[in-house]
C-alpha cells in the first residue's frame, strides 16, 4: 500500500447509495471510518457490514460516521443496503480511482479488505491492512476508546 498512517487521505468524488456524490471535503471536520470491501452480498462482506450495523449506536455516540466502499455499482449498493438494513453510506469506486490512489491491492477486479480511521483533518490515524470480517467493528471501537 502506498499510503501510511499520518498521511492525508486522498481527495475523492464517489457516488453514494442515495445517488449523491461524496467527497473528502464532505467528511472533513469529524473523525470517520472508511472501509473497503470486495463485493456486496457475499458472506464475508455481509458479515463485516452487519458488524458495523450492529455497532452503529456505539459509533454514533462517538460521532463517527462510517463509509463502506467497493467497486460494485450504486444499484448493487442500494440492494445490499436494503436487504441487510445497513444504516451507513456505501460508495461506489467502480472505476477504481480511489483504490488506485491508495495502492489497495485488487484481485480479479475487486478490492482487498482494508479499513482507514481518519481524524477530523482527514489524516489517517490508523490503517487496518488485513481485515477479518469477524469482530472488526469491535476492534475499531476498542482502538477509538483507547484514545
Amino acid at each position: 500500500m502506498q499510503i501510511k498512517e499520518g498521511d492525508e487521505f486522498p481527495d475523492f468524488n464517489l457516488k453514494s447509495d442515495d445517488d449523491k456524490t461524496v467527497s473528502l471535503l464532505d467528511i472533513k471536520g469529524k473523525e470517520s471510518i472508511i472501509y473497503f470491501y470486495p463485493k456486496d452480498d457475499t458472506p464475508g462482506c455481509t458479515k463485516e457490514a452487519c458488524s458495523f450495523r450492529d455497532n452503529i449506536n456505539s459509533f454514533k455516540s462517538l460521532g463517527i460516521p462510517i463509509f463502506g466502499i467497493s467497486v460494485d455499482s450504486v444499484e448493487s449498493h442500494k440492494k445490499f443496503k436494503q436487504k441487510y438494513s445497513i444504516p451507513f453510506t456505501l460508495l461506489s469506486d467502480k472505476d477504481k480511482t480511489l483504490i488506485s490512489k491508495l495502492g489497495i491491492k485488487t484481485l480479479i477486479g475487486i478490492a482487498s479488505r482494508v479499513t482507514f480511521v481518519l481524524d477530523k483533518d482527514a489524516k489517517i490515524k490508523k490503517i487496518y491492512p488485513k481485515v477479518s470480517p469477524d469482530g472488526h467493528a469491535e476492534e475499531i471501537l476498542e482502538f477509538l476508546r483507547q484514545e
